[in-house]
């Protein structure tokens, strides 16, 4: 196998010390910036044109080995391959979400929630180009197959707060 080398490019500031949730929340309660390294700030030149941008960071606190099979918590008894999950445990410590820019100060990106430990390393910002990345005919895969209610699933899967 071949290793390779990744630097930080800067770090992602979030109020998540012990406990993140599992997806960005759009509307979550506190700060959430990314800190570029100044190095790298022309870069963000034109990136506050786009509403939201692709995060790229290394999942650094795991403390667990992957395993190619998991069963997510929302869904009891259900096994899937870990290529076929959201786990954040992967053979590469590797995380990326989709966040909404609310504005650019220097080498500060300030941004909707982020699924994400304060302090992560961060490894690329690319911005999400609707017709690109925006695919119609997307599905939900084995979720389809479940007999839950794939509503409540749904929230569970995207980290809302639910009642039921």
């Amino acid at each position: 196998m071949t290793n390779f080398n990744l630097k930080s490019i800067g770090v992602i500031r979030t109020p998540y010390i012990d406990n993140a949730p599992y997806q960005p929340i759009d509307e979550d309660k506190g700060e959430f910036r990314i800190v570029l390294n100044t190095k790298y700030t022309e870069g963000l030149l034109d990136l506050d044109s786009f509403r939201y941008i692709y995060v790229i960071y290394l999942i650094d606190r795991l403390r667990r080995r992957p395993s190619m099979t998991v069963s997510p918590p929302w869904t009891p008894g259900t096994k899937v391959g870990l290529f076929a999950s959201r786990s954040p445990v992967r053979p590469n410590p590797i995380g990326i979400s989709i966040v909404r820019i609310k504005k650019i100060v220097n080498n500060e990106i300030f941004t909707s929630g982020l699924d994400v430990f304060d302090n992560t390393p961060l490894l690329d910002i690319k911005p999400y180009v609707k017709d690109l990345d925006s695919k119609n005919d997307a599905n939900y895969g084995w979720l389809d197959d479940l007999d839950s209610n794939k509503e409540h699933l749904l929230l569970h899967i995207k980290g809302i707060p639910h009642d039921y």
